[in-house]
This record gives structure tokens, sequence and C-alpha cells, in this order.
């Protein structure tokens, strides 16, 4: 009877151990949390650099988020349109997503302005910090701000460098932008003084749209010297929207002086080189900031990154313009359309 009584206590020993192991994970399982699920709604604001999406979802989902499931994305497009840039990002606001990422620079203020008073961060790329009061500084974004920094002066130093060894006997640059853009200011303020030292002149040309941009080529045409030696396309909006670009190109074309700064093609025309950075890349640099984020770390704490730039050269409309690439410029490229 001894014996029969010390196995029926081993036997509760053993159930009651094994209840108390398995109670802990029942529990936990009625108690489980739903897994979070994130609403991020992206705003493109120039077709230009629209591969920054893809690069920003391809490097979310190498974080381990899957579209559909644990992420949702609501992406909005518009060219250059501040009414639109506004009512978007309202939209966002209003929708509560759980983070903005946007792109280029004005978008990327408005997005800021209209976060303001709410607990949305924003995630911005292919925008320049110079001037735009978009952060406090590069470690300390502070606010509800963090993204990736577009290098403008940088580049527009680079362009002017590079248009300078295409053309060395260029001394009158034509550079047009977007009338009151906020970027400009300070590329100009870095080549003014290098393009004096430089022995080189640069003309503004300051327009609203193509056909104001086209009005302001042509009075320069007027006379038999058409006054201009190279047309510099520097990092704003105009010179890589398709119309005023065409304009551009037209013009240089037609009297056979190169044009630079930004690579397109509309309607078989193009540009001799383009400085400028790999959007799909700046929109991978964007993803881990927002991860970041997401995980709970507050936006404005975290450094900016800044995007890297590469030379592209296009030799097949360097020769229809009479432009000869030297052979240390190819070789710096990353690209050569021929």
């Amino acid at each position: 009877m001894r014996r029969r009584g010390f196995f029926q206590n081993r036997v509760r020993c053993r159930m009651l151990l094994a209840f108390v192991t398995v109670l802990p994970l029942l529990l936990s399982g009625c108690c489980a949390e739903e897994p979070e699920v994130y609403r991020v709604g992206i705003l493109s604001g120039l077709s230009f650099a629209v591969d920054a999406v893809d690069g920003f979802k391809a490097g979310i989902e190498e974080l381990g988020y899957v579209e559909g499931q644990n992420i949702f994305y609501d992406v909005q497009s518009t060219e250059f349109d501040m009414a639109a840039y506004r009512g978007i990002v309202d939209g966002f606001v209003a929708d509560e997503v759980d983070l903005i990422f946007v792109f280029p620079t004005e978008a990327s203020q408005e997005a800021k302005a209209a976060t303001q008073g709410t607990d949305i961060p924003v995630v911005f790329s292919v925008a320049n910090i110079e001037g735009t009061g978009l952060v406090d500084s590069v470690r300390e974004p502070g606010g509800n701000m963090t993204g990736v920094r577009y290098p403008g002066p940088d580049i527009a130093l680079k362009r002017f460098e590079i248009m300078c060894q295409l053309a060395p006997e260029a001394t009158r640059m034509v550079v047009p932008y977007q009338r009151g853009y906020p970027i400009v200011d300070s590329q100009l303020e870095i080549l003014h003084p290098t393009a004096e030292a430089a022995g080189v002149t640069l003309i503004e040309a300051p327009v609203d749209d193509a056909a104001e941009l086209e009005d302001f080529l042509q009075a320069q045409a007027e006379g038999d010297d058409i006054g201009v030696d190279a047309i510099l396309i520097i990092p704003e909006p105009l010179g890589v929207t398709p119309d005023p670009f065409l304009v551009m190109a037209r013009f240089a074309t037609e009297h056979q002086i190169p044009i630079g700064g930004a690579i397109m093609e509309v309607e078989g025309y193009g540009a001799v080189f383009d400085v400028g950075i790999d959007h799909f890349k700046t929109g991978e640099q964007a993803a881990p900031l927002a991860d970041k984020i997401l995980q709970g770390t507050p936006a404005g704490t975290i450094p900016l990154v800044s995007s890297e730039s590469y030379l592209i050269i296009n030799t097949k409309v360097a020769q229809d313009l009479g432009v000869t690439v030297p052979e240390i410029l190819l070789a710096q490229a990353v690209k050569v359309i021929r």
C-alpha cells in the first residue's frame, strides 16, 4: 500500500509540474498583443526622383516589413505643385498615418508645416537643408523631422567644374531656375565667387515656367552674338521638368552650345552630363531611419544621412553638340551613354 501511495504521489507531482509549466504559455496566448501594423503616407513631388519610392519600399522590406501585412502605403504623386503638396499632406495628417515619407525639398517643407502640433514623424529625401529651415542640424534634426540630405551646393559646384572642363572657352553660362525656389540661393552663393575666380559670368535666369524661359533665351539670341556659351542646370526642379528642359535643350542644339548638369531625354533632346544622386539608393537610405522611428525612436533625435553624387556622361549628345569629352571625365563617370 505504501508503494502504491508513493507512485500516486509521483504522478500527482508530475501533473502539477506540467500544469505549472504550461500555465504561463496558456496565459500568454490568451493575452498576446496583436502585431503592430503601420500606415505610411508617401508623397512623391517630382517625377524625376520617383525611383526613391521603390528604393524606400525595398529598404523597408529588407528590414522585415511585409507590404499588405504589417505595413501599408498610401502613395501620392504630383509634379512640383505647391497646392497639391498641401492637400496631400493634409490628407495624411487627417488619416493619422504613422509616418510620412516625402520628397523633394518644398514638399518636405509642406510636410513639416502640416505636421506641427501632431505626433506624426516625417522622413524626407532628395531635400536640401541649407537655407530651408527643415532641420536644426545634421546631428540633431529636432522636432518631428529626419531624413536624407541632398547635397545641393556641393553638386552645383561639381556641375560647374565639369562644365568648365567640357567647355574651357565658355565665359558666359546661363543658369535657369525656378523663381523663388528655396534651395537656389545657397547654391548661387557658392557658385558666383567660384565662377568669378574662373573668369566666368553666370547669367541667372529666374523664371516661372517653360514659356518664360523660352522668352528669356530668345532675348539672349537677338543679336549677332547670342551672348551665351553654355547652359548650366543646377539642382532645382525647373531643369528636370520636361517642358522647361526641352526649351533649354532645343536652344543648345540650335546654337551648338553645351548643356549639362542633369541627364534627361525629351523628344530626342538631351544633356551632355549629369552630376546627381541615385534616387533609388536615396530611398533605401531613408528606410532604416523610418524603421527606427516605427520602433519608438523620436525622429528629431536621429542624425541625417547624406546622398552620394555620381557623374554620368552622354557622349552621343556631346558629339551632336560638338563637345569633346576629356578622357579624365570618362574615367570618372559611373556610366557613359554612347
